[in-house]
């Protein structure tokens, strides 16, 4: 049985020009409309299996919320069936089921009861609960002297104590600082392999890609794509690239002036691996390759070592601002390190059609982890604040990282100096020697 079953689900929301216009709607003998019809979802199916971390993505106002609402119970599907198996916990819009006159205790004990604990189940957990919220004295003090941030630490740690079936995350994670966040992140990976059934909404596609097993994509309330985290992301981050790449075009005042272009003496046609590929094709990457400092292809990642990223790029059409870089991602597919030629301050000319540009990266290699790697190469157009990619290709190159002489402690390990017992700067000398002096 799934913990989540959608089928045809759609919901719906009268608009009205104005108030009296649902007064006479609902006088009106023949129950003449006027209002029209808002449909934030629109005919969905999907299922979630017990003990997976499903995420949703998409942009504002595309349907996330009200989906997740309506798992939660909280709105009812215009059409279609929901089935939700299991206690459902949710942490939903900022501060929801919290009274702001009561003390964050009493809205431990109200959401409690809300989300079905007895008074007996929510004192067994309460220190629990204010543990993991931190907010310390606070938590006697009324919700409406709480920040944001305050709030949903509290919120939080009400939901992941119910010993839910079913957590439902709405990007209230957002307003935390990192370090709460990063918290709240294990929490969810724990609950995970404890069996919950995760739905996570969010913006932030690194959170996404990795807790999430698999992602459905919404927009303008349809389903536009469901399946593997990695390809259902790439696909909506493509989409809104080309979303931002129209909006540029209409606006055309954003162009820079023309200069004088250049070719490549040496050019890379080689792209080992395309997994997803995207762009306005206004320019194209035409290979990239991993070398070392004589020019030769590696074929691991040794830590410490000097590479050179070289990638090829060649021009379709005029790009007043080319810029190229790319991506290096781990083996969770978490985007760890990136550069372009813009971040490193390094203006490239103007492009013409037919022109090609062969970009190399020098890059002196930490000390990373044994793990695998990949490289996206990428070509835009513009500046680092607005800006039209042509052409990014996901995991173009993937390589191994060998072990280093000794162990990696986290993701990398930062160049180090040792001194014991050792001062910074000297002591300055007495006053009576310097007097002498």
């Amino acid at each position: 049985m799934n913990a989540v079953e959608f089928q045809n689900v759609s919901k719906s929301y009268a608009i009205y020009n104005a108030p009296r216009d649902r007064l006479l709607e609902l006088l009106s003998p023949r129950r003449m409309k006027r209002h029209q019809d808002f449909w934030a979802l629109r005919d969905v199916n999907f299922e979630v299996r017990r003990g997976e971390a499903f995420c949703i993505v998409g942009e504002n106002g595309s349907g996330k919320s009200t989906l997740l609402q309506i798992v939660a119970g909280i709105l009812q599907p215009s059409s279609g069936t929901v089935a939700v198996n299991g206690r459902v916990s949710a942490l939903l819009e900022l501060g929801a089921g919290f009274n702001p006159e009561f003390s964050g205790r009493d809205n431990v004990y109200l959401n409690g009861s809300i989300l079905g604990l007895t008074t007996r189940q929510i004192e067994e957990r309460y220190d629990q609960i204010a543990s993991f919220a931190e907010i310390g004295e606070f938590i006697n003090q009324p919700v409406k002297t709480y920040s944001s941030g305050m709030v949903v630490r509290l919120a939080f740690a009400v939901a992941i104590n119910v010993d839910p079936d079913i957590l439902l995350v709405d990007e209230a994670l957002a307003v935390g600082d990192i370090y709460f966040r990063q918290r709240c992140m294990r929490k969810v990976n724990e609950l995970r392999a404890r069996g919950v059934t995760i739905l996570f909404v969010s913006h932030a596609t690194a959170d996404v890609k990795a807790i999430g097993d698999r992602a459905l994509w919404l927009e303008h309330g349809r389903l536009m794509d469901i399946g593997n985290t990695d390809r259902v992301v790439a696909k909506y981050l493509a989409a809104m690239v080309e979303k931002d790449s129209r909006y540029l075009k209409s606006h055309p005042d954003a162009a820079p002036a023309e200069t004088t272009a250049v070719r490549a003496p040496e050019v890379v046609e080689s792209i080992p691996n395309i997994d997803h590929r995207y762009g306005d094709g206004r320019a194209q990457v035409l290979g990239i390759a991993i070398l070392d400092e004589t020019g030769l292809p590696v074929p691991m990642l040794e830590p410490s070592a000097r590479l050179v990223v070289r990638i090829s790029v060649a021009a379709r059409a005029e790009l007043p601002k080319p810029m190229v870089g790319f991506m290096l991602r781990n083996h969770l597919g978490i985007d760890f390190a990136g550069t372009n030629t813009a971040r490193e301050n390094h203006e490239l000319a103007p492009m013409r059609a037919g022109d090609i540009v062969t970009v190399d990266f020098h890059i002196d290699l930490p000390e990373l982890y044994p793990g695998s790697f990949s490289f996206s190469p990428a070509i835009a157009d513009g500046t680092l604040a607005a800006y039209s990619m042509c052409d990014w290709i996901d995991n173009a190159v993937a390589l191994q990282m060998g072990r280093g002489a000794g162990e990696v402690y986290g993701y990398l390990h930062l160049p180090c100096r040792v001194a014991v017992n050792a001062r910074l700067r000297p002591e300055p000398a007495p006053l009576a020697e310097r007097r002498v002096g």
